[in-house]
């Protein structure tokens, strides 16, 4: 989607604006997803903002969109609240279930606390640039939304496919971005970012994605009562098995949101790989979040410390970067 050229104008002025009155080259950042680990960006931001390091482009894909939207709308702080009093219990009231749908969570819960804090905003009227990514179903496109109803296009950025349905912005059906911009290193370079900050939450420990030759075939453990038990008419039986669905079972199978996931995040990690090989941002940050679960979303205040402490050792780098691209 092109800007028009007044919109183009005005922010190629506020670009001047900041080069003049910060002395320093614009800064993009680049927030990739990572489900429950996005948490981590808030940390992130929070470092780079008290070290007086405030990007001038945020482009976000999934839960980095959410974290870069409530920035660049000065909700950050609101996003931390709620994310630190997440429980599982209320984490399982915001999942409001579709069976009959394309996808397992309707999303219209979360949908109305984004709508409460963002619906007056519209993207193309923020004060600093913003994008969230997003990929069509069908043509598999990668979807800049740059314009618009600003909770729209998170909603469409974080659709994962099979756990929220697939949003309709003007005419095309948009799903999770991080299917094919993980980490949006080319967007932050195509809006006319000098120096490119990069989240990523993907990277794993050393030797992740390996190949395992030769691996022995295991006997298949036989099902257990609880995995075959039917919800019946019985309501707590039926929570209970969709609860087993999202959060995996007592023996240490995953749930099926849990597959679903996780095959996400090996997708995403290898596209992230090569993207990042072929256009390296200035600056990686990289939380070390392999700990927390996809789908911890409880865990908020250990993914955000992380995402601050991963922040604050680049501090000093980015610093110097910023000088030499200055000079």
């Amino acid at each position: 989607m092109v800007l028009g050229r007044r919109k183009t104008c005005g922010r190629l002025r506020h670009r001047l604006r900041v080069m003049v009155h910060t002395g320093r080259p614009t800064i993009g950042l680049a927030l990739g997803g990572g489900a429950a680990r996005g948490w981590a960006h808030i940390g992130v931001l929070k470092s780079l903002v008290s070290a007086g390091l405030l990007p001038d482009i945020v482009a976000g894909t999934s839960m980095g969109a959410v974290a870069g939207a409530c920035y660049v709308t000065e909700r950050l702080n609101a996003l931390e609240d709620f994310a630190t009093g997440l429980t599982r219990r209320r984490l399982f009231s915001f999942l409001d279930f579709n069976f009959g749908g394309s996808g397992l969570i309707s999303g219209q819960r979360l949908s109305t606390r984004l709508e409460h804090h963002l619906r007056q905003f519209e993207i193309e009227r923020l004060e600093r640039k913003f994008v969230a990514v997003a990929t069509e179903l069908g043509t598999g496109h990668e979807v800049w939304l740059n314009k618009g109803s600003l909770v729209d296009a998170l909603k469409a950025s974080f659709a994962l496919p099979g756990i929220f349905r697939p949003v309709q912005i003007n005419g095309r059906w948009l799903i999770d971005g991080a299917l094919v911009n993980p980490i949006p290193v080319s967007v932050c370079r195509a809006l006319g970012a000098r120096l490119v900050i990069a989240v990523n939450l993907t990277g794993g420990p050393f030797g992740k994605g390996a190949v395992i030759h030769d691996h022995e075939a295991i006997a298949k453990i036989p099902a257990t009562a609880e995995e075959t038990e039917l919800p019946g008419s019985n309501g707590r039986a039926a929570v209970h098995l969709l609860h087993r669905q999202i959060f995996g079972r007592s023996n240490g199978a995953p749930g099926m949101s849990a597959v679903m996931m996780d095959a996400i995040n090996i997708t995403q990690d290898r596209i992230a790989r090569s993207r990042l090989a072929g256009d390296p941002p200035d600056i990686i940050i990289g939380p070390k979040t392999s700990g927390i679960g996809l789908f911890e979303f409880h865990r908020a205040r250990e993914a955000i410390e992380l995402g601050a402490e991963a922040a604050e050792k680049q501090i000093g780098e980015i610093k110097t970067a910023l000088r030499t691209l200055a000079d």
